[in-house]
């Protein structure tokens, strides 16, 4: 048995397993664990693989957690398990990249984020090799692991290097998106993903060009603008403000490199009030990536606006869920901070 088929628990991350328990009443959200997509992305990699030659997955010893086990299983002879040598393997895919490969490097992101700097930089964005090194388990979602596993500062990092794209998947449907838009996009690229079971907000894989956001509901008292994991909380805020008489404006900002410019000058024509929201720490973000957009435009001065995600502190450990509700950054969260905004 290989080491990647030992780690196989497909039936415990399907939602498929009877014994399983998957969640209890502190990280529950209430929503059956079943109903939610589990992660996609070896599945939706081993189907690009089928047509692509390109293709190639690498990870650091992680192909349960992101079901690169998937890719693994059709197609072995393109699968590489670096072991726990995350930065090693970003150079390897660099490597690759430069014989013509398209590699995905995956692991979690605080590893790839944090410990990667240096090779995303040099070794990817600066020779534009087109690799997607994809970042897993991004923001809190890992709770209870600590700072050591939390990924707040990948966001500000990944932005700061020039000639890197830098896109954040909403749910399962969008991640199927991501990566096929990925296959052909020019350069360097840091995908940033969730927990895997992410609830969601697209029924079925959309139409995205990397770089123009997704509108996905109109409003004129606001817009919220929001990215990766707070996208389907931000939806849910929009109901609870309607119910207060507010429209709201929601626009999933999946790329936060290159930003869509136009769309954040529209909705500041349009609304009159922005709020940001990511998963991640405020500092150099989504948020300040809209700030900078309406400064440097003049549009600001007319704008209520605010950044709202994980302060610039290192997080409790705790659930994820506990997490996001204390940093208000669930639906109820999010509508209480809209409401600050537009009072």
């Amino acid at each position: 048995m290989t080491n990647w088929e030992s780690q196989d628990q497909s039936e415990i991350f399907n939602g498929t397993a009877n014994a399983a328990v998957l969640k209890d009443s502190r990280s529950s959200d209430g929503t059956d664990t079943r109903s939610i997509p589990a992660f996609v992305f070896g599945e939706e990699l081993a189907d690009l693989a089928d047509r692509d030659p390109r293709v190639v997955v690498l990870t650091a010893d992680l192909a349960r957690s992101n079901r690169a086990l998937d890719f693994a299983a059709r197609h072995p002879g393109r699968f590489f398990n670096v072991g726990i040598a995350e930065k090693n393997m970003i150079t390897t895919a660099a490597g690759m990249a430069s014989c013509g490969y398209v590699p995905f490097a995956a692991t979690f992101a605080s590893f790839a984020a944090l410990l990667g700097c240096e090779q995303i930089r040099t070794d990817c964005a600066y020779p534009r090799m087109p690799v997607r090194v994809v970042g897993h388990h991004s923001g809190m979602s890992m709770g209870f692991y600590g700072t050591s596993h939390h990924s707040l500062e990948d966001l500000g990092i990944m932005r700061s290097i020039a000639d890197l794209t830098v896109v954040c998947a909403t749910d399962s449907q969008h991640l199927r998106a991501v990566l096929r838009a990925s296959l052909d996009h020019p350069g360097a690229m840091y995908i940033r993903l969730g927990r895997g079971r992410d609830p969601q907000v697209y029924t079925d894989v959309p139409d995205i060009r990397i770089g123009s956001a997704q509108r996905l509901r109109e409003g004129s008292d606001l817009t919220v603008i929001a990215t990766g994991s707070e996208v389907r909380p931000a939806l849910d805020a929009a109901d609870l403000l309607a119910a207060k008489g507010y429209t709201t404006r929601v626009v999933d900002m999946f790329t936060l490199r290159p930003l869509d410019v136009a769309e954040v000058l529209d909705a500041a024509r349009s609304t009159g009030a922005i709020l940001t929201v990511e998963e991640a720490n405020v500092s150099n973000g989504l948020g300040t990536a809209v700030a900078e957009v309406l400064l440097e435009s003049g549009a600001g001065a007319n704008v209520r606006f605010r950044r709202h995600g994980v302060p610039d502190e290192h997080v409790p450990v705790g659930p994820p869920a506990a997490l996001y509700a204390h940093y208000r950054l669930d639906s109820a969260g999010i509508a209480a901070v809209a409401e600050e905004l537009l009072t």
